[in-house]
């Protein structure tokens, strides 16, 4: 088998991996139990926090052999042809490039059909608000008369830019951003399982850079585990990642509140580069907002 990125190989196949959505999680499952599963879905939210992941395991849900069931098997023919991307009846598009009204048409006919195997057809439109005006309007009519054994689920990073006629007929979810407690246990738990040691300073590292991603925060470990190896060190992520050390962040604070100019310096040796300006400047605001203003400024 060829080899699997982190994220794809550890993307949650339940509810309850999900990290950070207990308020979605908690709702689906709900409805899933009580035969409540409405037709469309909108699940909202920035790149990287479950949308797509979440779509999938409703699909799951709807159609292991057990189910309905909030607690999909994972071992049916029904889940693993989900979870591979290869079964008949899950349909994923790519509404940033299938976004026409020709798309939706031929989506439209394909949904009229029965499921060929499973229990329900689940649309997972990826980038749902990319969609024309004459395809979102082709798609609502769909929506205002939905086939039976049906789910549209529409996942999107802008829920504002789609037409006020879908989202009243969805029931839409938001996925918030993960706090860096939450970012930070998740690739610290899948470091163990694929045998890496990483230090605490270089796991908090690629949780603040993730900048609420869970993803994004399991990119970058693999990025760190091509650089370093299977011994993750604090330096050298920050070396790759262009990080400030803390001992510079410190001096810089102080240098600042004390007015002093000739101590503001970083020490590039230290990082591999010079930061950048947003990244020094992004990176002190978040460990020390009110650090840089003190009583000695100059009132104004």
């Amino acid at each position: 088998m060829s080899y699997q990125v982190i994220a794809r190989k550890w993307r949650p196949q339940t509810f309850d991996d999900l990290v950070g959505q207990q308020h979605v999680t908690e709702t689906l499952k709900n409805a899933i139990k009580n035969d409540r599963v409405a037709h469309a879905y909108i699940f909202s939210g920035a790149r990287g926090v479950g949308k797509t992941t979440a779509a999938r395991i409703l699909a799951k849900a709807l159609n292991c052999v057990r189910g309905p069931t909030p607690q999909p098997c994972g071992e049916c023919d029904s889940c693993k042809e989900i979870a591979a991307g290869t079964s008949l009846d899950v349909i994923e598009i790519d509404a940033a490039s299938n976004r026409g009204i020709d798309q939706i048409r031929e989506l439209r006919e394909m949904v009229r059909y029965a499921p060929a195997a499973s229990r329900s057809k689940v649309v997972i439109l990826d980038e749902a608000h990319m969609l024309t005006g004459e395809a979102s309007n082709a798609l609502l009519k769909t929506l205002e008369e939905p086939p039976d054994r049906v789910i549209f689920v529409m996942a999107t990073t802008q829920p504002e830019d789609l037409v006020d006629t879908i989202r009243s007929r969805s029931q839409h979810f938001h996925f918030r951003a993960l706090t860096f407690a939450e970012i930070a246990r998740r690739p610290e738990e899948i470091a163990k399982k694929e045998n890496l040691k990483i230090e605490q300073g270089a796991m908090a590292v690629i949780a603040r850079m993730a900048e609420g991603s869970l993803r994004d925060a399991l990119s970058l470990l693999e990025q760190a585990r091509a650089y370093c190896g299977d011994t993750i060190p604090d330096k050298e992520v920050r070396e790759l990642l262009g990080v400030v050390p803390e001992d510079a962040l410190e001096e810089l604070i102080q240098a600042i509140a004390q007015g002093s100019a000739g101590g503001i310096g970083f020490d590039c040796s230290n990082t591999g580069s010079a930061p950048s300006a947003g990244e020094g400047s992004g990176t002190v605001q978040r460990r020390r907002p009110n650090a840089i203003f003190s009583d000695s400024a100059p009132n104004g």
